[in-house]
């Protein structure tokens, strides 16, 4: 099944939370293979912080929702993230945003992810990938949901780090 996740950074060395991300999730067993979109900066949401750098990751896999979350936070404290207030500065942040044709909704888990159709810092990256996929429950594609999208500065930062 093919997941799509946001991955942010926006504390420490951002370009290296992003590299590392991409190696854990790809040494996930039950991920099959990770490609990622450009990397974004963006102004942070939320209290006054530093900008962040955002990306969008694609992989193959056959976990389910609440087993690749449990991953994804696994990956996350490895990278130092400490969650001390709601949209914070975050060593890493990883959002499960779509996995296949499904919707998930239970304690701690929404997919798709409830802010996406929102946030141009996750779209930009996410229309890379797949402009065209349809978002279950909103009736649009990525795109359309860009398109849409309250104006957000998101500026082009690079290539996503190996």
């Amino acid at each position: 099944m093919r997941a799509f996740l946001g991955v942010g950074s926006n504390e420490g060395d951002r370009w290296g939370h992003l590299a590392r991300a991409l190696r854990a999730l790809r040494a996930v067993p039950g991920v099959a293979w990770v490609r990622p979109s450009s990397v974004w900066e963006t102004a942070p949401v939320g209290p006054p912080q530093p900008p962040y750098l955002n990306a969008a990751l694609e992989a193959e896999t056959g976990l389910e929702a609440p087993v690749l979350l449990r991953a994804m936070q696994e990956i996350e404290a490895a990278a130092g993230r400490v969650r001390r207030e709601r949209w914070g500065p975050r060593t890493l942040d990883l959002d499960l945003l779509l996995l296949g044709d499904e919707t998930v909704d239970e304690p701690g888990l929404r997919v798709p992810h409830p802010e996406l159709a929102r946030r141009a810092f996750v779209l930009r990256p996410l229309a890379e990938l797949c402009p065209e996929r349809m978002v279950p429950g909103a009736g649009r594609s990525v795109a359309a949901l860009l398109a849409a999208c309250p104006p957000q500065e998101v500026r082009l930062a690079g290539d996503y780090p190996r």
